[in-house]
């Protein structure tokens, strides 16, 4: 089974736990879909920048529209949401 090794906090430094402190900030917790990126901090931070302007930057679809869409799309390719 692969295994992807997740920096824990303790651990992480420079742009990974400026990472990881602002995911904590945000959501209470790091989301296992943000640690799973620890490895490669410059795809985390990127990562979550695409994810920001996708879900909170001006779109003609509401703010329940989109979180509608990712709900759908994790259900309909078996993700836990």
């Amino acid at each position: 089974m692969p295994w992807i090794r997740l920096i824990p906090m303790e651990e992480a430094t420079g742009l990974l736990k400026r990472e990881l402190e602002k995911a904590v900030r945000r959501a209470g917790r790091i989301w296992q879909i943000v640690h799973v990126m620890s490895q490669n901090p410059r795809v985390l931070k990127t990562s979550m920048e695409l994810y920001g302007a996708i879900m909170h930057g001006r779109s003609p679809l509401s703010r329940v529209q989109r979180e509608l869409l990712a709900t759908v799309v994790a259900w309909e390719l078996g993700c836990a949401y």
